[in-house]
């Protein structure tokens, strides 16, 4: 019985220091860092906007959502859980409370006050209420391969590149 209660406090008190989460939506594709603040039990995030972040696929009302939080100094994994995404209605009660807070958290808005009515307009606002969380995080890397691009092709070392890396200063 303590287990989950355990778990889910760890999730709430993570996901409250931690400034990104990562969330993967419900078809399992990639993950995606997103800001987000934490508000009456539940993460809150605003994107899908043409200046605001991008939510990954399958993110949508009524779905589930994976998210996964990790340390603020090491950056390591610390808890995962799972989500029900919510989206409340624009200029709703619940709304306009998470919008408070997602205010005061948004950096370098470009339109300062107006942000809110941006929100109402062309953006997306949700809420990610945790459901269970996982306190058992895999062993592997879950690392994503990079993409191929001719911008990783590695070229042989220059012949004089050690001699310059290695060179000791001469003592007069």
């Amino acid at each position: 019985m303590t287990e989950p209660l355990l778990a889910g406090a760890l999730a709430e008190e993570a996901t409250k220091k931690s400034g990104l989460i990562w969330v993967r939506g419900a078809d399992g594709g990639t993950a995606r860092p997103l800001w987000h603040v934490w508000h009456e039990g539940a993460a809150w995030l605003v994107g899908d906007g043409p200046v605001e972040q991008p939510f990954p696929e399958g993110l949508a009302a009524g779905a589930r959502a994976e998210v996964s939080v990790r340390s603020k100094d090491k950056g390591g994994r610390v808890v995962e859980w799972t989500a029900l995404v919510e989206e409340p209605a624009p200029r709703s009660e619940a709304w306009e409370a998470a919008v408070a807070e997602l205010k005061g958290k948004r950096l370098n808005a470009p339109d300062g006050e107006g942000v809110v009515e941006r929100w109402a307009a062309e953006c997306r606002v949700l809420r990610l209420a945790p459901v269970t969380a996982h306190t058992e995080l895999p062993s592997g890397s879950l690392a994503a391969r990079p993409v191929a691009s001719p911008a990783t092709t590695r070229e042989p070392v220059p012949d004089a590149l050690p001699r310059l890396l290695f060179r000791r200063k001469r003592r007069r």
